[in-house]
């Protein structure tokens, strides 16, 4: 039987029903609604209380997958009604740009928690009897090794291996759900459908809008998932996820998010999200908007469509290891990687630059009048004196510490970020 948990917001308790209860019916709390095949979707007057049904957890057993129902909510998405109100920014685009607390929230990334609103980047299902071996033989990853419950990142490239952006992957019981840049959504799911023949089992939806999506980090992050009652996702090997019920609605949780293996990722329905955001920030966790997100971005060194992953750098040159399978056969760009593998011939790698001035992208990286790169990114630090940039530079001509000049008199020096550091080159003989 499914345990039920109530995370405080404030307000009367109310008897919400679990996803595995009895049909919903209506609260005087609540108005407006509709059912749909795997519940119904509620729009809140006032915060109340937020009931998580967990399906069981003891071990060996395995959580039943909630399925998402896939047709839009039936009413407004009012999270951006509810941070606006709280002061937020928000774009023309419906972006969290700024909650006008930008040091804050980078301090809290570094120190604390934060909770940040990616629901702008791209989400695409992926369904059909064929999915596993499709997405296997599509991108990098070694996705025939994986269950239900696991996840992973992985690389979608050209078929001369040059980049075009990092997935991250969540195998559920009957789709994938990839996790793609806000920039590349539409191309890659043009993509995919370009490669899928006659005889292929394979669908793909895009539920970016039928969604939204969280990301929790934070060195504290583990602390609220523990207040939450969501302890049994801490410690977790990257990518792993769980799904949960909040007032009857789907929420799937998972280990680490886009930019880090630490903290957590958040799928939801709209319907649900500004419960689930009131929620977090209740238990301690710095609102992010996406200006200090990027800036996040540079600090730790994390590709960007556009930027570091581009037709002009191969996937090897951005160093993302963690996501190529080097042994599992015959995928699109594999035989360039293994020919630049063999043959020593990646030419380039990414590094991390702390500069003593702005520096804009494309702009030179020289050493002794030699050109040795350029600059893909620029971030400023929390101080007005701190400036950040990402930048290729040819191998084997620096290492870090090095001092290496941007443009004609910016001095930078040349560092590792946490994102690339962790990435670790796998061997020949290794499964992954």
């Amino acid at each position: 039987m499914a345990a039920q948990r109530l995370v405080t917001v404030g307000g009367p308790t109310l008897p919400i029903p679990s996803v595995t209860s009895s049909p919903c019916r209506p609260f005087s709390s609540f108005r407006s609604h509709r059912h749909h095949q795997s519940g119904a979707f509620w729009k809140r007057k006032t915060p109340t209380k937020i009931l998580i049904s967990l399906s069981s957890t003891s071990s060996g057993s395995k959580l039943a997958a909630l399925p998402f129902d896939l047709s839009p909510p039936p009413i407004d998405h009012d999270l951006l009604e509810t941070v606006t109100l709280a002061g937020a920014k928000v774009s023309d685009d419906g972006i969290i740009e700024t909650f006008n607390n930008d040091d804050e929230a980078l301090d809290a990334a570094d120190n604390g928690v934060v909770v940040v609103d990616l629901s702008h980047f791209g989400r695409i299902r992926v369904s059909g009897e064929d999915r596993i071996q499709f997405l296997h033989n599509q991108s990098t990853a070694n996705f025939e090794c994986l269950h239900e419950g696991q996840g992973c990142d992985t690389v979608f490239v050209t078929p001369t291996a040059r980049t075009i952006d990092i997935a991250h992957a969540w195998i559920m019981k009957n789709a994938v759900t990839l996790v793609v840049s806000p920039e590349t959504c539409q191309s890659i799911i043009k993509m995919l459908n370009k490669y899928i023949f006659l005889a292929d089992k394979v669908e793909i939806q895009d539920i970016t809008k039928q969604t939204c999506l969280f990301v929790l980090l934070g060195p504290k992050s583990n602390q609220v998932m523990e207040d939450l009652k969501l302890g049994s996702l801490v410690g977790q090997a990257y990518g792993t996820h769980q799904h949960f019920s909040v007032s009857g609605m789907p929420i799937t949780i998972g280990v680490g998010n886009v930019i880090s293996e630490e903290g957590f990722s958040l799928l939801m329905s709209p319907a649900a999200a500004g419960s689930v955001w009131s929620t977090i920030l209740s238990q301690g966790a710095i609102p992010m908007g996406s200006n200090a997100w990027e800036t996040l971005r540079v600090l730790r060194g994390r590709p960007a469509p556009q930027k570091e992953l581009t037709n002009e750098f191969n996937v090897l040159e951005a160093g993302l290891w963690n996501s190529i399978s080097l042994n599992k056969g015959c995928y699109k760009g594999q035989e360039t990687i293994s020919r630049l593998i063999t043959y020593n011939g990646v030419k380039q790698r990414l590094w991390g630059l702390c500069l003593s001035a702005p520096a804009e992208p494309g702009t030179p990286i020289t050493l002794d009048g030699k050109k040795l790169g350029k600059v893909t990114s620029y971030a400023s630090g929390r101080k007005e004196s701190e400036h950040f940039g990402l930048g290729y530079i040819k191998r084997q001509t620096v290492s870090e510490g090095d001092t290496v000049t941007v443009g004609e008199n910016v001095t930078g020096t040349v560092v590792e970020v946490p994102f690339l550091s962790r990435q670790c080159q796998p061997t020949q003989s290794s499964g992954s």
